[in-house]
């Protein structure tokens, strides 16, 4: 697959990855390379990966524990004082190697370490190929609210290698299908199409480049968020409340990204269909297209409450006011969209219909 130019670094796929990771390993001068992994990616990714490096560099790798429960200031920490005391420099550099948690704060962590080091991402989830590959964003959570504190940061490189998705469990596949399925949704009708005919994930190497191929388009169309960019947002704003909600719940599982935002993108086409003029079928066909592939999660009405106050939280919102991405047609977003209140508890009970 051909790689895709961003505004400041390129996305590198397969074998063509490792070739333009080794290029510029020999050519960069590096004093260290810093390797960030989880227990998952060190075990699954990481011999992989060191086999495919050439070259004689100094390498150090540095682990933390899985899951979106650690991505935190105190695990930003952890990595920051190993970097110190590993005697990491402004001339080292980091590799990110994991999902979503492990490049969104490698990169956090890269770019504020004296003051901002190179990083290089590659993601090895599904969702970290199609959402965290572009854009620059880093950061983590505070406490339960997603990615409160961060900076935009471009990264050296990005490298996806497709093989990585082997060591997945299906669920978290879905998880990064629902981005993909997004990314149709805001922008392009006859991708959404294809995904939807999708029946395995066997032939998902093309459908991951034009992901990434659509978000670089958006992004380099607004790199700071302040217009267009902000459609890669349909379903989170929900579907993030949703997600803090049963993350820092203790009676409820936790849900996968994915499987948040796949909740938030129903409810919130229903908003469309109420105020910017999704159609009814269309609004159905998003329901059953999502409905066939993630299971339904029961929200009580003391749930609905709660996830309605995380609201407030949304990174998008802007002089007290929350502000939506919604849909005027499939392949059509509409932003800065406010709801009114009595709208949200029939768009909970529609989603549960």
């Amino acid at each position: 697959m051909q790689s895709i130019t961003t505004s400041s670094y390129s996305v590198h796929f397969n074998d063509l990855a490792y070739k333009a990771l080794n290029q510029h390993l020999d050519k960069s001068g590096y004093s260290t390379l810093f390797i960030l992994v989880d227990e998952n990616t060190f075990d699954h990714c990481l011999p992989g990966f060191m086999a495919q490096i050439e070259g004689d560099y100094h390498f150090e790798v540095i682990e933390i524990e899985p899951g979106e429960v650690h991505k935190n200031i105190e695990t930003c920490t952890q990595v920051w004082g190993a970097l110190s005391e590993l005697e990491a420099d402004r001339k080292s550099v980091l590799v990110n190697l994991g999902g979503g948690v492990v490049t969104d704060l490698g990169g956090f962590v890269a770019s504020t370490f004296k003051r901002g080091i190179d990083f290089i991402n590659v993601p090895t989830t599904l969702l970290s190929m199609v959402d965290a590959s572009v854009g620059g964003k880093t950061g983590v959570d505070l406490g339960p609210l997603k990615n409160q504190i961060g900076v935009i940061n471009q990264p050296v490189m990005v490298l996806i290698v497709t093989e990585f998705l082997n060591t997945l469990e299906e669920r978290q596949l879905h998880s990064g299908f629902a981005e993909m399925l997004k990314h149709g949704l805001i922008r392009d009708k006859g991708y959404w199409s294809a995904l939807k005919s999708l029946n395995n994930f066997d032939l998902i190497d093309e459908f991951i480049h034009d992901s990434v191929v659509i978000k670089n388009q958006v992004v380099l169309q607004d790199p700071t968020e302040q217009n267009l960019r902000k459609t890669l947002n349909f379903g989170h704003t929900l579907g993030h409340a949703i997600e803090s909600y049963f993350l820092a719940s203790e009676s409820h599982e936790t849900l996968l990204h994915g499987e948040a935002i796949a909740a938030g993108m129903i409810l919130e086409a229903y908003l469309s269909q109420q105020l910017t003029g999704l159609s009814q079928t269309e609004l159905d066909e998003i329901k059953g297209t999502f409905a066939k592939r993630y299971p339904k999660v029961d929200f009580s009405e003391d749930d609905i409450f709660n996830i309605l106050g995380l609201l407030k939280f949304d990174k998008k919102n802007s002089h007290g006011n929350i502000n939506f991405v919604l849909l005027e047609s499939i392949g059509e977003a509409v932003l800065d969209i406010r709801i009114p209140q009595d709208l949200y508890f029939p768009a909970f009970a529609y989603y549960k219909e």
